[in-house]
């Protein structure tokens, strides 16, 4: 029986199966673009938490809760000062919704009413500048939640306790100082008492020896 499909069907078929077989050439790129290297500002940093979490905060002018977004927050201590920050980024485009040091004196506290969200203030630099915001996170669990109160104030209480020892150690510098320069003061007086008391014993032998060459007027 002889097929009804016309002949240039079977050609165009047969030609777009040639199009698909591999013929092992390489075609190198019309634009070779180079690695760049990508900085997040925390390579001098050691996250010492790190937890999902949406993050919300209380707008003044409205008097109610925002939402500023959904994704991580972490606690990041820096490697030389040992000063840590909170910093929380959007998941998907990572975009900072909140950063700022953790300060002592700095509390958390468990929203009413909700087991996985807890309140607190901090002046944030998220938006490039700072300003005092009030902040609410809710968590998935009530364990995260209470991780990151635990660990917030930690963080807090280990700040004031670096502080305490910071204003100590520059006390201590300040008493050296002051002693250092009251010694000075003390030994200051004996080098001038040995300085007169040389000079007295010049004017004593001057006047010896003038006496030694006065003639005797009985002669």
């Amino acid at each position: 029986m002889a097929s009804n499909e016309p002949e240039h069907a079977r050609e165009e078929e047969e030609a777009a199966g040639a199009e698909d077989e591999d013929t092992g050439a390489v075609v190198a790129p019309i634009v070779k673009l180079e690695e760049v290297a990508v900085t997040t500002g925390e390579e001098n940093e050691d996250a010492i938490l790190d937890l999902k979490a949406k993050l919300y905060r209380f707008d003044k002018d409205g008097n109610q809760w925002k939402e500023r977004g959904a994704g991580t927050v972490k606690f990041l201590k820096h490697k030389e000062t040992g000063k840590v920050r909170l910093v929380m980024r959007q998941s998907k485009t990572l975009k900072i919704c909140a950063n700022h040091l953790i300060f002592p004196k700095m509390t958390v506290q468990e929203h009413s009413g909700n087991e996985k969200s807890c309140v607190w203030h901090a002046p944030d630099f998220a938006d490039g500048e700072l300003k005092d915001e009030m902040f609410c996170i809710r968590f998935a669990s009530v364990d995260n939640c209470k991780t990151f109160m635990e660990k917030f104030q930690e963080i807090a209480e280990s700040q004031e306790k670096k502080e305490e020892n910071k204003d100590a150690s520059a006390a201590a510098g300040l008493l050296e100082k002051l002693s250092v320069e009251d010694k000075k003061d003390e030994e200051k007086p004996k080098e001038e008492s040995k300085e007169e008391a040389s000079v007295a014993d010049k004017v004593d032998k001057a006047s010896e020896s003038k006496q030694e060459e006065k003639p005797d007027s009985s002669t």
